[in-house]
């Protein structure tokens, strides 16, 4: 079983910057890639971004691309996503995805982020 805390949600102008953290726990995470995805009220959950654990391979969404970035520790097994120049439609609960290594896929509760204008 896995476990996915995340943080670092909040409020914040257009603009503006937000890291999001997510910390991966339990026996035997077999790693092989993470990600973030977010669900705006009313929308479909969608792929934000994403990072294979092994080799650092890192994929964006195109409404992402050039102002998130999806970093890794992977000593101590937590996902980052450093969000720059945010806009309103940037707002949406953003959750944590882990990928276990030949089976098993885990989400967590997400953390809200809202974007003001």
């Amino acid at each position: 079983q896995v476990q996915l805390v995340e943080s670092g949600g909040g409020l914040v102008q257009a603009g503006g910057s937000l890291r999001l953290a997510c910390a991966a726990s339990g026996r035997a995470l077999n790693t092989y890639a993470m990600a973030w995805h977010r669900q705006a009220p009313g929308k479909e959950r969608e792929f934000v971004a994403s990072i294979r654990w092994p080799n650092g391979d890192k994929y964006y969404a195109d409404s992402v691309k050039g102002r998130f970035t999806v970093s890794r520790d992977m000593r101590k097994n937590i996902l980052y996503l450093q969000m720059d120049n945010l806009n309103v439609e940037d707002t949406a609960m953003y959750f944590c995805r882990h990928d276990r290594a030949g089976a098993g896929t885990s989400w967590g509760q997400g953390t809200q982020v809202t974007v003001s204008s």
